[in-house]
């Protein structure tokens, strides 16, 4: 029998925080939108809200923990 590397597990937080679109590219959110929202604009918090794509020396670090 051939020895098979052991799989490699999804980091929980990671998981939780990322995701991967069709394309393969990592989408993750945006800071400042946790709290204190008050004072920022309706402008500047929907902004935040969307999700951006991952830099990419950030995403290939990120795709061995998805």
């Amino acid at each position: 029998m051939a020895k098979n590397k052991p799989k490699s597990k999804t980091h929980s937080g990671a998981k939780k925080r990322f995701r991967l679109t069709g394309s393969g590219k990592i989408m993750r959110r945006r800071a400042n939108k946790n709290h204190l929202l008050e004072h920022k604009s309706s402008k500047r918090t929907r902004r935040l809200s969307r999700d951006v794509e991952m830099a990419n020396a950030d995403a290939r670090n990120m795709k061995k923990l998805l």
